[in-house]
C-alpha cells in the first residue's frame, strides 16, 4: 500500500465540476479544502507507486478545473 497527498489548485468558477468528479475516486480516501497557494489536499492510497503516478496523470489532472497538482509521497517516521 502507498499513501501520498495530492495538492491541487482549481480554476476559479469550476470548483463544484472538480470537486464531484474528485470524490468519485476510489482512491481518494479524504479532502481538504485549505487556504493558501493550493485549494485541495487530496489523502490518497493505492496499491503502489505506479498506481498513485497513473491516477495522477491520468484520472485527477484531465478533470476540467484542476489546474495543477503536485503530489507527496508519504513514508513512516
Amino acid at each position: 500500500m502507498v499513501t501520498g497527498l495530492v495538492l491541487v489548485k482549481l480554476m476559479p468558477g469550476k470548483e463544484k465540476q472538480a470537486l464531484s468528479r474528485l470524490k468519485a475516486l476510489k482512491s481518494v480516501v479524504h479532502m481538504s479544502a485549505v487556504f493558501g497557494r493550493w485549494d485541495l489536499v487530496l489523502d490518497m492510497e493505492t496499491d503502489d507507486l505506479p498506481a498513485l503516478s497513473n491516477t495522477v496523470v491520468q484520472e485527477i489532472r484531465p478533470i476540467p478545473g484542476v489546474l495543477t497538482t503536485e503530489t507527496l509521497v508519504t513514508t513512516s517516521i
